[in-house]
This record gives C-alpha cells, structure tokens and sequence, in this order.
C-alpha cells in the first residue's frame, strides 16, 4: 500500500510528490497523459514559490534555466505611465525580487528529473476511473491504457487532476463560480519594438488589453490578451490574425512569428471542499481563476508545500489526522481571497463602456504612477502579487506575537541585513524548527535537543528590527516556514503549551 497516490502529474502533483518524497513517504503518481505537456501555458513562477522550492535543491535550476523580469510597465493608449520596478521593491523582502518567467513545460519536465533522482517515476497513460473511501484507507480502481483495470490501496488521494478533476467530481463536492463572458487567448511569439525588451509590459485600452512577457533570448514573448465581440462566440476556431490587435499596435509591438496560440474560456470557481475524509484537492481541481497576476500554478504548488508536510507528520505517526483538516482550513480562505481579487482585476480589465473606458485608461494609469514615485505602494503590490504577503493568522496552527511577526505570519527573510534565515547556518532538513534571533537561553537549548528540534541562532544586529523581529524572542517555525508560534519572552513552557493544547503532538518526533 502507498502512502499517498497522486492524481495529475502538472505541476501540483508533482511538486506534492517531491515534498512527500523528500520526507520519507512513499507515493504513486499517476496521469493519463502520455508524457509532459508540451505547450507552455503557465510561465510566472513567483518568489515565493522559489523560496519554498529551495527545499527541494531546484530553486536555483528554475532560476537560471527561466527568465528574470526585473521590473513591470504600465501603459494606456500607446503612452509609458509607470514603472515597477521588482529588484528595488523587493530587495528587503525575498532572496527572489523578480518574476521569473519560464514555461511550464519546460518546468513541469524538471520536476519529472528531479523527482526520477529520487526514485519516482509518472505512472503515465493510467487513469483514475474511481474510489471509494474505506476509512482506514482509499481504494482507487485505476485503468490503463490497454484497457485493463486494477484497484490499488493507499492511505490518501491527493486529486491534482485540474479543472475537470475526477477526483472532485467523484467526491461529489460542488465547484461554485462562473464563467466571464470574455475569452482569453494565450500566444508565444518571436517580436520585436517594444522595449525594454527583457521587461513585463501590461496595457489597457478602451477595447482591449494585453499582457507582454518576455522569457528565452532573441525576442521570444509570451501574449495574454481578450478576445470580444462576437469573435467570443466562435473562440474554438479562431487563429493570432482574428485577435483585435489594438494594445498590440498601441504598444508598438511587431509579431515577426507565431509559435503557438490558444484561446480558452476564463472560469471563476472554488470547491466546496478541499477534504472530504481520506481525500483532498490541490490546484485547479480545488479552485480555477482568472490568469490576471501569474497565480494559478504557484497557488497549487504553495498548496502541494501545505499539506505534504501535515500528510508526513500524520503518517510517521508525529500527529494525529486532526491536523490534516488545516489544510482546508488555510488553503480555502486564501483561495476565496485570490478568486474575488483577480475577478476584481479581470472584470476591471474587460469591462467596456464610456465610463470604464475611462477608469482603465485614466484612472488606474494615474494609480500605477502614483505607485512608481512611492516605495511602500511598490513594495506592497510586489508583496502581492509575489504571495510573500501570504499568511494563516486565523489558523488554528497558528500563535502569539514577538515584535511585528505574529504566529502564521511568513518568516521574514533576513538575508538583506544578515544570514539569510530559509537555509540558515546550516542546511536544515524539511520539519520543524526554532528560530531565536540574538540569545537562545539553556533551557532551549535544551529542550530543542530533548526533542530532536533544529534551532537556528543568529548573532542579534539592529536590521532584524527593522524587519520587525525581536531580540531573543522565540519564533517556532512549522515545516513551510511560516511561523508557528511567536513568543517575545523566549519561554520554553509556551512550547510545550503549544503542542501540548492542539490536536496533534510532538512527542512522536522526541528521543527515546
């Protein structure tokens, strides 16, 4: 039996599947599909995404292998209104102050590697056909490509299998939303005529709008932009040449070739549920939204981040199952959150009418200027859009507050003003530690090693206070991170308290 099978082998199955492996627990990962995607679709991987994936040694082949967009231009009806620029916005916040851009393909077949150096291969051209949740275990009927069926055993489902997830529909859960009247069309071209050319571009038009991104070298861009009008109804059929090219031009942008062009329906929709007993939904099988921002792929990779370190901790016996339902918990709300703001933006973006017209092509032009002559508004939108801001305050996980961090918060990157805390002195494996910035008192020393918990001391200097950290204080972090638990009085008792008073313990990772 397996620990966990994995449905879908996209980006979330797979990075599910390399945090699971990573800690010890034995997966299946299937997909129905012959081999790795062989288009791009998705190509923004956010920095937080990049911090997280330094867990797994790929961060830095992402990097390199992608593209870095240093900054982002706004413009309306052909004029430059601002720009932002990511390097100086977030500097102070993450090791990662850029969007990178790189193609999923290429991306999802740099996970497949890694994950075969770890021993796991994509059972591929195997499909879910169903499964039944016996209690103490999930019983999957699976199919091959032959035809022939085979039921397989497993501890939990994991249902990374996208918009069309048969593990949702086979849980029954509904998927509430709607779809946008507009369709979207995606395109990867070779250009020229806008510049900066290694810059992200975005502009609003009173019939249009498009996004510019540029990845690889001599000219390759990546086009998201609206498809209107009638054109909407018959977006099945439609090529690059039936595209209103408005943006396009107003931009001054000469598409020299056409690499590869799709059009889809955009959808706004989240599931009901993100756990019903042994089974859970990551990714597009949980929530699918518009493209606006680069989130949809890095949100199901955060959620693969989220529950494979609960899913390793039940299953080592380190917890009790109680803990797996905040994954739900804290995946949900940020879903509902990310849904409603990038249908905000979308709407905005599409809307037509003299009054809209004018909000897109003043209005916001005015907004982003103002945000090019004012750091902290910079900052914040990079926050944003990055998912650095991401946090879990109203976890149940999460507790207390020691200087501006609170319990749930992400860790604050420290490496602008001193040893950059995600790695730490010392390469630590995936799991819990503490985190004492200044003086760590004996009687923590102590208990961290009666418990087999890693704590990382940095030598206290006046940057991390600015960062909002305190001096001495203590900062539990859970294996994502983010901050578990905040204590300003260094207290060993609130450590105990905290695993003592929640629905899982530590005791199952202490020494004997």
């Amino acid at each position: 039996m397996s620990d966990v099978l994995i449905v879908g082998a996209g980006p979330t199955g797979l990075a599910l599947a390399l945090w699971l492996t990573k800690q010890g627990i034995k997966v299946r990962i299937i997909d129905k599909s012959a081999g790795p995607g062989e288009t791009s679709r998705a190509i923004v991987v956010q920095a937080r995404t990049l911090e997280l994936y330094r867990q797994l040694d790929i961060a830095e082949a992402v990097v390199s292998a992608g593209h870095k967009n240093p900054s982002i231009n706004m413009w309306a009806r052909g004029k430059h209104r601002a720009r932002i620029v990511f390097s100086d916005a977030g500097a102070d916040i993450t090791p990662y102050p850029f969007v990178t851009v790189y193609p999923q393909d290429l991306h999802e077949r740099l996970l497949v590697d890694k994950l075969l150096t770890m021993g796991v291969a994509v059972e591929r051209k195997t499909e879910l056909v169903g499964f039944e949740d016996k209690g103490e275990y999930v019983a999957a009927r699976l199919r091959q490509a032959d035809g022939a069926e085979s039921v397989v055993e497993a501890q939990y489902l994991a249902g990374c299998d996208g918009a069309r997830s048969t593990v949702r529909q086979q849980m029954g859960t509904g998927f509430e939303g709607g779809t946008y009247k507009h369709a979207f069309y995606v395109a990867d071209v070779d250009a020229s005529g806008l510049e900066p050319a290694d810059e992200a571009h975005g502009a609003l038009d009173s019939g249009d709008f498009i996004l510019v991104f540029s990845y690889g070298t001599e000219g390759h861009r990546r086009l998201i932009g609206t498809v209107r009008d009638e054109r909407a109804e018959k977006v099945e059929t439609l090529t690059f040449d039936d595209v209103r090219q408005d943006a396009i031009n107003h931009l001054g942008l000469k598409v020299h070739k056409v690499n590869w062009f799709s059009t889809y329906r955009v959808h706004h929709r989240i599931a009901e549920e993100f756990q019903r007993g042994r089974v859970f939904l990551l990714g597009d099988a949980g929530h699918i939204h518009s493209p606006a921002g680069g989130q949809g792929m890095n949100t199901g990779i955060l959620d693969a981040n989220n529950l494979a370190w609960k899913l390793a901790d039940v299953i080592k016996g380190h917890a009790l199952a109680q803990l797996l339902e905040s994954y739900a918990l804290e995946r949900q709300a940020f879903a509902r959150k990310l849904v409603a703001t990038t249908d905000r933006l979308f709407t905005l973006a599409t809307s037509e009418g003299g009054v809209a017209d004018f909000i897109k092509t003043h209005i916001v032009p005015a907004f982003a200027s103002l945000a090019y002559k004012i750091h902290d508004v910079q900052e914040f939108l990079f926050k944003t859009v990055s998912q650095t801001t991401v946090h879990y305050r109203e976890s149940p996980l999460s507790e207390g507050s020691a200087g501006d961090v609170q319990g749930g918060d992400r860790l604050p990157w420290t490496g602008s003003v001193g040893p950059d805390n995600y790695l730490g002195p010392a390469k630590v494996e995936i799991g819990w530690q503490v985190h004492v910035y200044g003086s760590a008192s004996t009687a923590l020393r102590t208990w961290c090693d009666e418990h087999s918990m890693a704590l990382q001391v940095f030598d206290w200097n006046d940057g991390y206070q600015k960062l909002g950290l305190a001096r001495d204080a203590i900062y539990l972090l859970r294996p994502d991170t983010y901050v578990a638990l905040a204590n300003a009085e260094g207290s060993v008792d609130a450590l105990d308290r905290y695993f003592s008073s929640r629905t899982y313990t530590w005791a199952g990772a202490a020494k004997t």
